[in-house]
């Protein structure tokens, strides 16, 4: 059953992740969109689970009696029940307004052998026997739910099955016996197989669907300090053609979370319809991050002396700095400085269509560093940078690269007169290059995941970015394992 649980899953129920209701009015930070296509294959994924699931099932023996014209009154069983061949041919997958999805297999075989056995009076023979059976269909309704917990929940709120035609060949002493009555025999067998069928389809989804989707995790962590909250905001949205789930997608610390200030944007999704999936995932995404970052002081820089490149000629000195603020190295004679920096508030990205951008505002102050090791301050600085984003994904996450700007510079404070700001400049920007984003950029190229359940990845993708959020999409691959 494992493997019906993971292809009847992956795509319909993984894609959703969890569900945690929200509260009502809430944008979601992140929509799933399974798309007709994405529907199709899941389907073909269920088929192919399906028909492997069914040369498993244990078919019951089966016992009755018989009456015929001047034979009398006996008794037969058929036993030793074997599934030998099974092809299921069509199938499809569609939305249920309101409910969840509804699977259905139709003109399908399977083909049965077994064992006969009659007795009359003293009389006792037996033989073997041959089912073919035609035009199979099946329908079941998928119901999807969730727990308090935010967990997903899925049970099969109805399952029919249903068999055109039966056709039994027994062979053996008294074969042309049981012929006799071959239509009884045929009617008794496909009540058992379509209530077989029905029965394994239900047990799979209640049993080894919902096993499966239980270890589907609320959050992701994305590294030692930050988790992102991907718990579902309310029941998916079906409509003729897609599904949409309705992420949460909020990062936070996961040692202190606390309630963001601010809600998602409201997104228009693109009618689109190429790929199996699609995700639109708003600026909120982000900017959660860069909020939780800055209040940690994660975006606070400090720069000492020991941090510049040894190659370098202008040294984060007194001395060094003569050249910038004429007045320093006299009043500070030959001692060591350090710059510290502060973001004012949390740097939000900007979405426009076909643009990223943010633009943090960060606020330097400068210190010489006294014999005493009290830091003397001596002038403020508040520094402009306009930053352009690159975002990318790969089969499972989002990265992201910053591409170097110049800074802008302005003098807020002195208490060492003069300082050319030219120069001062070039010594940030030069630091910013070669230390500060190559560091960011590292850690961006880490990404964080996408909500993806186990065994998927994603290919052919595409990437558009539209005001307040982009939108990724992609096709799917289940990789069997």
């Amino acid at each position: 059953m494992a493997a019906l649980a993971r292809a009847l899953s992956f795509l319909l129920l993984g894609l959703l992740l969890t569900f945690f209701p929200g509260s009502l009015g809430v944008n979601p930070g992140l929509v799933a969109r399974i798309t007709d296509k994405g529907l199709e294959y899941a389907a073909k994924e269920g088929r192919v689970a399906l028909q492997t699931e069914l040369h498993r099932i244990m078919l019951p023996d089966f016992t009755g009696n018989f009456k015929i014209k001047h034979v009398g009154r006996g008794y037969y069983e058929f036993h030793s029940l074997d599934i030998r061949s099974c092809e299921l041919l069509g199938s499809t997958l569609t939305p249920l307004p309101g409910q969840g999805l509804s699977f259905s297999i139709s003109d399908s075989f399977i083909r049965v052998q077994g064992k006969w056995k009659v007795r009359k009076s003293f009389l006792k023979l037996q033989g073997s026997f041959d089912l073919q059976v035609k035009g199979i269909t099946i329908s079941a309704n998928l119901l999807l739910g969730s727990e308090p917990s935010g967990k997903p929940t899925v049970t099969a709120s109805s399952c029919s099955s249903h068999i055109r035609d039966i056709e039994v060949d027994i062979s053996g002493g008294l074969g042309w016996l049981l012929n006799l009555f071959h239509n009884q025999i045929e009617s008794k067998f496909q009540e058992i197989l379509e209530n077989e069928i029905c029965e394994m389809l239900q047990k799979s989804v209640t049993s080894d669907v919902q096993r499966y989707l239980q270890t589907l995790p609320v959050t992701i962590e994305i590294d030692s300090f930050a988790s992102i909250d991907y718990s579902l905001m309310e029941a998916p949205r079906a409509t003729a053609q897609m599904l949409d789930v309705m992420l949460k997608a909020e990062i936070f610390n996961h040692d202190h979370r606390s309630p963001v200030a601010f809600l998602a944007p409201v997104m228009s999704l693109p009618e689109e319809h190429d790929r199996m999936v699609y995700f639109a995932i708003s600026d909120y995404v982000f900017n959660t991050a860069s909020l939780v970052y800055y209040k940690a002081g994660y975006l606070n820089l400090s720069i000492t002396d020991d941090m510049v490149p040894p190659t370098s000629t202008l040294r984060l000195t007194t001395k060094s700095f003569r050249a910038i603020i004429p007045r320093l190295a006299r009043q500070y004679p030959n001692m060591k400085m350090e710059l510290q920096g502060a973001v004012i508030s949390a740097p939000f990205l900007n979405f426009s269509p076909g643009n990223l951008s943010l633009a943090p505002q960060i606020e330097i102050e400068a210190f010489v560093l006294l014999p005493s090791s009290v830091r003397e301050p001596i002038f403020r600085l508040g520094v402009a940078v306009n930053v352009s984003a690159i975002l990318t994904f790969n089969t499972s996450m989002i990265t992201g690269f910053l591409k170097p700007e110049k800074v802008q510079m302005e003098l807020k404070e002195s208490k060492v007169g003069v300082i050319n700001i030219e120069l001062l400049e070039a010594l940030l920007n030069y630091y910013i290059l070669y230390s500060f984003y190559p560091e960011v950029n590292d850690k961006l190229a880490k990404g964080f995941p996408l909500p993806l359940p186990k065994h998927i990845q994603l290919y052919n993708p595409v990437l558009q970015i539209h005001k307040d959020f982009l939108f990724l999409g992609a096709n799917i691959q289940y990789m069997r394992v």
